[in-house]
């Protein structure tokens, strides 16, 4: 009997791994083996029932743990290697991390560029310590000669909306002080907003809200979004639809995300996916209109996909509905949605966006937006690219979309900060 079993169990393993890890790739991406690995560890870390049978706490706390070291690993804070200076310090009770280049080398009269940087993770993973994340903000720093201030904003399902981006603002609100950017001899002209995934979300947000906050006397000079999250109202645009299997991203895996920054209770997740959800009667013809993917994109990234869903009818939100709405409609969760007044007040941009992505028309339906609005975008689109790619372009994983990534966003910042 005990032999029997070792057989079964061996054939369920040998059979079962390779159809878990086993994901159809486009032949544009590289390293499909590398990449599936990867997809499949995160995903398995992402099953919370798994996390609950083993007695392990909240499966978000468990993937933290798991990814902490992602990428190469992080430095601590406080040392001066090559002459920068990295501390961890307090922006009005959010914790920051800063990173300081020497003080030779400065731009005019020794004053230096700026970034404030906020991290991805779906609101609820990531560090400024995380391998990946402390080596891109070093890297930053020297290649920019900049001050980087990297953002350690409060996490779900610890806290959730607004808290994330209240923590994000208020720690902008104080770097951007005259005294403190005189302190960190940084231009008060040269200062940028930047982030990745909903890191990208929290940096649109923010740069929107200080565009039109006139309490605020030095304002972003740019904004630098990498494959950012700007709505969560319409999870069936034709990004959507071709990836939503696509690593490292799946569309089902950013469903749970909004709920868990929202707040909500999982059971709307089918609600969020549906094609109908859109067209819900709470839902003003002026927001739609903000998503009009048929009319914001080109039409290369329309390609063959329709619209789909249909009318709710009369229904009307009740219950759980009405937790879920409120949030998705507000522009500090959702960037795409601000009217264009706003829009027109916010520095130029950079936009990057990957072809195998689902947020891949987030970014491009607001890149059009801005445009409209009459602020200068250059967007930067991946034709081999995937989401994550940028947190993979070095140890262990060296991919090569990533480090382009990496360069052109550098470049970017070089010419234009």
């Amino acid at each position: 009997r005990m032999k029997l079993s070792s057989i079964v169990v061996t054939l369920i393993l040998t059979v079962g791994v390779p159809y878990y890890i086993y994901t159809p790739l486009p032949a544009a991406i590289e390293d499909h083996l590398k990449l599936m690995l990867l997809d499949a560890l995160f995903r398995a870390m992402l099953q919370g029932d798994l996390c609950q049978c083993l007695g392990l706490s909240h499966h978000i706390t468990v993937i933290r743990g798991s990814t902490l070291g992602l990428g190469s690993p992080g430095e601590m804070a406080g040392g001066q290697g090559g002459g920068m200076r990295v501390s961890d310090v307090d922006f009005d009770r959010v914790p920051v991390r800063v990173y300081e280049p020497p003080a030779a080398g400065g731009g005019d009269g020794g004053l230096r560029r700026a970034v404030m940087f906020y991290h991805g993770g779906g609101w609820a993973l990531g560090t400024t310590k995380m391998g990946s994340y402390d080596v891109l903000c070093r890297q930053m720093s020297d290649e920019l000669n900049a001050v980087v201030v990297s953002v350690e904003y409060r996490l779900a399902p610890e806290v959730h909306f607004p808290v994330q981006y209240e923590d994000c603002l208020a720690a902008a609100k104080h770097f951007l002080e005259p005294g403190i950017l005189g302190k960190l001899s940084v231009d008060p002209q040269r200062v940028a907003v930047s982030g990745d995934s909903a890191g990208g979300n929290l940096a649109a947000a923010v740069a929107q809200q200080i565009s039109v906050d006139d309490s605020v006397r030095v304002k972003f000079s740019v904004q630098a979004l990498i494959y950012p999250v700007l709505q969560g109202l319409d999870l069936n645009t034709p990004s959507y639809q071709q990836n939503h299997n696509m690593p490292m991203l799946h569309r089902s895996m950013m469903a749970r995300f909004w709920l868990l920054y929202l707040g909500v209770d999982t059971s709307l997740h089918p609600l969020l996916l549906s094609p109908s959800f859109l067209h819900h009667p709470s839902i003003p013809p002026s927001v739609r209109s903000h998503l009009n993917w048929t009319t914001l994109l080109p039409a290369k990234h329309i390609k063959h996909y329709k619209p789909v869903g249909m009318e709710m009818g009369s229904q009307e939100v009740t219950g759980q509905e009405g937790d879920l709405l409120p949030g998705l409609l507000d522009v500090r969760a959702a960037p795409l949605l601000a009217e264009q007044g706003v829009l027109s007040r916010t520095p130029r941009a950079y936009i990057l966006t990957c072809e195998y992505d689902v947020l891949r028309d987030d970014g491009l339906m607001y890149t059009r937006r801005l445009q409209d609005a009459g602020v200068a975008v250059s967007s930067h689109h991946y034709d081999d690219g995937f989401h994550g790619a940028l947190s993979f372009a070095h140890w262990p994983f060296f991919f090569d979309v990533g480090e382009r990534m990496i360069r052109g966003y550098m470049d970017w910042l070089q010419e234009n900060l």
